[in-house]
C-alpha cells in the first residue's frame, strides 16, 4: 500500500516538473523596453523634420525605412518614419510625433521584429489596436492604412531569429484583417510577396527579409492598383 503511494506520489511530481517546465519553455523571454541603437537619434530626427496636414506618414521598422517613399510613389509629401528594428513597443513611443501633425494618412507596417523577439501575438495585437486607436483619437481625419506582415525566406539564412515562426505571421495576418472599419483600410501586402512555397519570393530580397528595389516597385504596384495614394 505504501509503495503504491509513493509510486503515485512520485508519479504526480513527475508530472508537474515536466508541466512546469512546459510552461517555462512556452514562455519565453522578451522585452517591451527594447529600442535599437539607432532609436533616440532617429526620433530626434524626426521631430526636427516635423509633420504637416497634407503628409502621408510611412511607418515602420526597417523594411519601410528601406527606400525613398517621395520618389518610389511621385509623392512629394511622403515621410518616411520607419527605423530599422523597430517593434510595435517603440512605434508607441513615439507614436506622439505622428499624431501631433494631423497626417492625411498613415501607412503601418510593424510587428516582424515582435515576432523575432518572442512578444507573444497577444500582445501584438493589442498594440496594433492601440495604435489605430491612438491615431483615431488624436487625429480623427487622418486616414489610418494597416498592412498584413510580409512572409520570410529561411533560405538566405541570415535572419534565424525570425525564420521558422511563420504560425505567427500568419496569425498576425488574420487579425489584421479584421481590423478594417471605416477609418482603417487593411492593405494585404502578403500575398503579393508570397511564392509557391509560402516564402518571401526570392528575386524580391538580397536576405530573406528585407526588400531589394524590385520588392518596392511590386509594394508600389499594389498601392497603386488600390488607389490607397488619392
Amino acid at each position: 500500500m505504501n509503495h503504491s503511494f509513493h509510486k503515485i506520489i512520485a508519479g504526480l511530481s513527475l508530472i508537474l516538473m515536466l508541466a512546469s517546465a512546459s510552461t517555462k519553455a512556452q514562455v519565453a523571454k522578451w522585452d517591451s523596453t527594447y529600442r535599437p541603437g539607432a532609436y533616440l537619434k532617429k526620433v530626434e530626427a524626426f521631430k526636427t523634420e516635423g509633420i504637416k496636414k497634407k503628409d502621408y506618414v510611412f511607418l515602420g521598422n526597417s523594411i519601410t525605412a528601406g527606400t525613398d517613399w517621395g520618389k518610389l510613389l511621385d509623392l512629394p509629401n511622403a515621410k518616411n518614419r520607419g527605423i530599422s528594428g523597430d517593434i510595435t513597443f517603440g512605434v508607441l513611443e513615439r507614436l506622439d510625433q505622428v499624431i501631433t501633425g494631423k497626417p492625411s494618412k498613415v501607412f503601418v507596417l510593424i510587428g516582424i521584429n515582435d515576432v523575432s523577439r518572442n512578444i507573444p501575438d497577444s500582445i501584438i495585437l493589442r498594440n496594433y489596436k492601440n495604435i489605430i486607436g491612438r491615431i483615431k483619437a488624436g487625429s480623427k481625419k487622418t486616414k489610418i492604412y494597416f498592412y498584413t506582415l510580409l512572409p520570410v525566406n529561411s533560405s538566405f539564412n541570415k535572419f534565424k531569429n525570425h525564420y521558422g515562426k511563420d504560425e505567427h505571421i500568419l496569425w498576425l495576418n488574420s487579425e489584421i484583417r479584421k481590423l478594417a472599419d471605416k477609418k482603417v483600410t487593411i492593405i494585404d501586402l502578403y500575398p503579393a510577396f508570397l511564392d509557391s512555397e509560402s516564402h518571401l519570393k526570392a528575386n524580391l530580397t538580397h536576405d530573406g527579409l528585407h526588400l531589394k528595389p524590385e520588392g518596392y516597385q511590386v509594394w508600389a504596384e499594389v498601392l497603386k492598383k488600390g488607389d490607397y495614394l488619392k
